[in-house]
């Protein structure tokens, strides 16, 4: 045991120190705090407009998410436009070198090159102005750019959700989501061009059994 004044080695059971002549004092002991799983809070996702559930347990903690939050938000396929680009910028480089070979000024060449991007471009933003969100209750389809148009299609009155895809679209990983709506006269919704069409069909249905329970 060593003295805590002078560091002087005595013998463990030895009241004072036999150089300063100090009292011994015991070592203190150092204790490690450790924190258990038991007090580490959990979350728990309540997704719903009820008022939040009361959970007695220590260290439970439940979490409201916002019901008007979509669950995803897609559109479209993109795919055809970026092909649409690339097809545009080889012809604009093709017919700029045309176009030189007759002596026209640089900038009609140019010009001519660039209005051939107005095609891909119309069809993006044509694509970008289509929005399939799935939220808790329901699926909204919005559509247009001026004049907007939100349709809505209630989860409980869908009876199926059927992917359909053609041999081209199988090929490049997209395809067309078929609702079966019971809510309208018709009763189809078509969802066109969906890349992974098959994961959003799984997300729809999941939600469908979860209202059903």
């Amino acid at each position: 045991m060593y003295c805590i004044k002078c560091g002087t080695n005595n013998s463990e059971t030895a009241n004072f120190c036999r150089k300063c002549g100090g009292l011994m004092e015991p070592e203190e002991e150092t204790r490690v705090a450790i924190r258990s799983d038991a007090e580490v809070p959990q979350v728990i996702e309540q997704r719903d407009n009820t008022a939040p559930v009361r959970d007695e347990r220590p260290g439970i903690e439940v979490k409201l998410t916002d019901p008007d939050e979509p669950i995803f938000s897609i559109g479209p396929t993109l795919l055809f436009v970026k092909i649409g680009y690339g097809l545009a910028a080889l012809a604009a480089v093709l017919l700029v070198a045309v176009l030189a070979m007759f002596s026209l000024p640089w900038w009609i060449s140019i010009f001519l090159g660039l209005c051939l991007f107005l095609v891909p471009a119309f069809y993006h933003i044509k694509a970008k102005l289509i929005t399939y969100s799935l939220k808790e209750t329901q699926i909204e389809v919005d559509s247009g750019f001026v004049a907007r148009t939100t349709r809505n299609i209630p989860l409980r009155r869908i009876q199926d959700v059927t992917v359909t895809t053609s041999l081209a679209q199988r090929l490049l990983g997209f395809g067309d989501l078929v609702i079966d709506n019971a809510s309208e006269e018709g009763g189809k919704v078509i969802l066109k061009n969906i890349d992974s069409p098959k994961k959003y069909a799984d997300m729809m249905l999941k939600e469908m059994r979860r209202l059903d329970q």
